[in-house]
């Protein structure tokens, strides 16, 4: 097993999703059929599980890192992680003045991704139907 999680984790890698989806359904398969005293077992086979799903439903949305490495391109991102880090954290700190909660820097970032992927208008369109027509009387007015 631990050789089919390496496997995996290279198939990923060198974006190959769909060799990587077979992989990881045998991965899932065997786990399932797992008879072991293991207090955890329980959990690992849904953890399994929800691995699976989560690569199904992002296959889109990978990178191959070896296509990229080899193209010379960046392959890291820990300087914007570190920079998103020292935000973060600085917001946290008790004797900070706009100290957030967990739950407000988890909606936040929610906001900022759905701004950044193009996601949050259509969004509030769908939940404000006459929010769409704001920029039609916008573009009208700002053409006069």
């Amino acid at each position: 097993m631990q050789a089919d999680i390496e496997r995996i984790k290279w198939l990923l890698w060198h974006g190959n999703p769909h060799r990587a989806m077979q992989t990881i359904d045998c991965f899932e398969d065997d786990v399932g059929a797992l008879e072991a005293d293991y207090p955890n077992l329980s959990k690992f086979v849904r953890t399994a599980h929800e691995f699976a799903v989560y690569i199904t439903d992002n296959t889109g949305s990978l990178i191959n890192y070896g296509e990229r490495f080899r193209a010379g391109e960046r392959i890291s991102s820990c300087l914007a992680e570190s920079t998103v880090n020292a935000v973060i954290s600085k917001r946290f700190a008790k004797r900070q003045q706009m100290q957030w909660t967990r739950r407000g820097a988890h909606l936040l970032l929610q906001t900022r991704t759905r701004t950044l992927d193009g996601t949050l208008r259509p969004l509030f369109e769908r939940w404000h139907p006459g929010l769409a027509n704001d920029n039609a009387t916008q573009a009208t007015q700002a053409a006069a």
